[in-house]
């Protein structure tokens, strides 16, 4: 297993943005902060339309940014739009850290999380609106 590789234990933030979204460019140092914040966490950023193969019809289904998946290891916790403010994102983080269930994940968030998992896995994931590969804090 790599260092970039989540285990079952890990708690993973992904946002799920696209590169001509203006709001997602401009959540991105909010977001990357955060990272800095928590990092008992990984973060990674996303971008679905960059990696649209790997995550298959799932990911057509975003329409709305920006869009977090939270995951313990492979099992989503959270996916949905959320507001882009700092105080909302570290209010969900904090929640899937002690352990507690944030929000029933529709059939979209289950088919989108084992491609997410397996991008995350091959370290793809740039923090704060840097796609590609690498990790986060």
């Amino acid at each position: 297993m790599t260092s970039a590789e989540p285990t079952a234990a890990t708690i993973s933030v992904v946002c799920l943005c696209a590169g001509w979204c203006t709001t997602c460019q401009a959540y991105g140092a909010t977001f990357a902060q955060l990272a800095g914040d928590w990092p008992q966490a990984r973060f990674a950023w996303i971008d679905i339309e960059e990696h649209s193969d790997a995550l298959g019809d799932a990911a057509l289904d975003i329409e709305n940014f920006p869009t977090v998946m939270v995951l313990r290891g492979a099992r989503p916790l959270f996916f949905g739009t959320i507001l882009p403010h700092a105080g909302t994102l570290a209010r969900l983080v904090q929640s899937a850290l002690e352990g507690g269930a944030t929000q029933a994940v529709d059939a979209a968030g289950h088919e989108l999380a084992a491609p997410v998992a397996a991008l995350l896995a091959q370290g793809v994931g740039g923090v704060g609106g840097v796609s590609g590969t690498g990790t986060a804090a």
